[in-house]
């Protein structure tokens, strides 16, 4: 009799755990979908970093502007511009740009075109706690790295539950560091210049061009 009740209560937390991982995943497609519904997006965010044991407590301010594969990252004191084929890293304090082709194989890269897509590969899926942040309801999703070489431990993504779009990414290392990155304005389908995503190099006539390829 104990080993039938403990078999009926392995099978009811496992159904249980496998309705919450596709109420996770649901969510997720759900994010997916209303981010490929725009055509472009703009974000104002902010990001800390934090490590108790090293005494790290570093906090900036960024925006970035994304259309399909397309962007362009304003974010410690640099401006990163991607075309699609190239990366531009624009660094006024130094007066220097770097030029590099796209490195797909570092598919862990959490880059900005894809910071609001990232999670449908290489996860575990984890309904998690909701939270109440100024009036706005904000779902947990926990997100497990399947690579167990990953040097995260886990990642926290917090999302509307109103608006379906991404108000928070915690992200935990295994090393003990933090980072948040956290979405203070979201604008979509804005008004952009067609060149929005174009590096045009005698805009920085003094600038030393580093071409890694």
């Amino acid at each position: 009799m104990k080993k039938f009740l403990a078999l009926i209560m392995l099978l009811t937390i496992s159904v249980s755990t496998q309705a919450q991982d596709k109420r996770a995943k649901n969510l997720l497609d759900q994010v997916t979908a209303k981010i490929k519904s725009y055509n472009n997006i703009v974000i104002d965010f902010k990001y800390t970093l934090t490590n108790t044991k090293e005494n790290i407590n570093q906090e900036s301010k960024g925006n970035v502007t994304l259309q399909g594969n397309k962007y362009v990252l304003n974010f410690m004191g640099a401006t990163k511009i991607f075309d699609g084929k190239k990366t531009y890293t624009i660094v006024p304090e130094d007066e220097e740009i770097t030029i590099s082709s796209v490195n797909d194989a570092d598919e862990k890269a959490i880059t900005p075109n894809k910071m609001l897509t990232f999670f449908n590969k290489g996860y575990k899926y984890v309904w998690d706690i909701q939270q109440n942040i100024n009036g706005r309801k904000i779902q947990l999703i926990k997100l497990i790295p399947t690579n167990t070489k990953d040097q995260r431990k886990e990642i926290l993504l917090g999302i509307d539950t109103q608006t379906k779009t991404i108000y928070n990414l915690i992200e935990i290392g295994k090393n003990g560091t933090r980072t948040t990155l956290t979405v203070n304005s979201f604008k979509t389908n804005q008004p952009l210049s067609k060149n929005q995503f174009t590096f045009v190099a005698g805009k920085y006539p003094n600038y030393y061009i580093n071409k890694l390829d």
